[in-house]
């Protein structure tokens, strides 16, 4: 499967992590550099210039996600082809195409997860309930990862109890947006440079801006390295520059957006 095939590299496949904190040009999880022989399960062919040998490990690297992906969805169609064949299983039944973060697919040149830009930040969620949700629909609304299980047990009719945290996600899903529904999220990455050398950071995230912080310390936490770094800031116009490009962090004209 894509053995002759080129897949397109990211818009910002060859980032040169100018026009921010440090914390990204630091990391070490380049598919260039950092990308080794166990992570692509092959020798890099011998032979070849920089470009080349970083564009062979993005087609090495990419298609093997792919490959793990359509095998993925011929078995989630199993799964429907099933239901289906069940009657009327099909339609109370709740299908749920999701994980628990994104992944760097090459976007900024990177692999892997950790930061809070766009690819990492955001998780799949793709949900088959015919019952309820009319099919090709989609939600713009912003929901987090603890919302899963209250929302599972709102449609099981079972009562959420008091110390869970989030919030059903059920209206959303049938078109309803409640009034006080959130317009902000909250991250927070505290493996203080245990992995790819990445800076422990907090964010928030509204439908169009992100303010990042480098704390720059491991804060006593467990798998974080006890070493200091320089507190820093980012701040994405994602309406601008959805590719979190340019960190306009410190301008006058985002100040306002900065401190509220």
């Amino acid at each position: 499967l894509y053995e002759d095939v080129d897949i397109p590299e990211p818009p910002t496949f060859d980032d040169d992590y100018s026009n921010r904190a440090h914390a990204a040009r630091e990391a070490r999880m380049r598919v260039a550099d950092d990308l080794n022989e166990l992570d692509l399960k092959q020798p890099v062919p011998e032979g070849l210039n920089a470009a080349e040998e970083k564009s062979w490990k993005y087609q090495r690297y990419i298609k093997d996600y792919l490959r793990c992906v359509a095998s993925i969805d011929d078995n989630v169609g199993r799964v429907l082809d099933y239901l289906e064949e069940e009657g009327g299983a099909v339609e109370d039944t709740i299908v749920i195409y999701t994980s628990d973060q994104g992944f760097f697919l090459g976007d900024h040149g990177w692999y892997d997860k950790r930061f809070m830009y766009e690819e990492s930040l955001r998780m799949p969620f793709i949900i088959r309930y015919p019952r309820e949700i009319e099919a090709g629909s989609v939600c713009e609304e912003m929901m987090l990862n603890v919302d899963f299980a209250p929302t599972w047990l709102d449609c099981a009719g079972i009562d959420i109890p008091h110390h869970m945290q989030g919030r059903s996600c059920r209206p959303l899903l049938n078109g309803d947006t409640p009034g006080d529904w959130q317009q902000g999220i909250y991250y927070r990455y505290w493996m203080h440079l245990s992995h790819h050398n990445v800076a422990a950071h907090y964010g928030v995230r509204t439908h169009r801006y992100k303010l990042i912080y480098y704390y720059g310390d491991a804060c006593g936490q467990p798998n974080a390295i006890d070493e200091r770094r320089d507190p820093e800031w980012e701040l994405f116009d994602l309406q601008e520059d959805p590719c979190e490009l340019n960190s306009v962090y410190g301008e006058p004209a985002y100040s306002d957006v900065a401190s509220d």
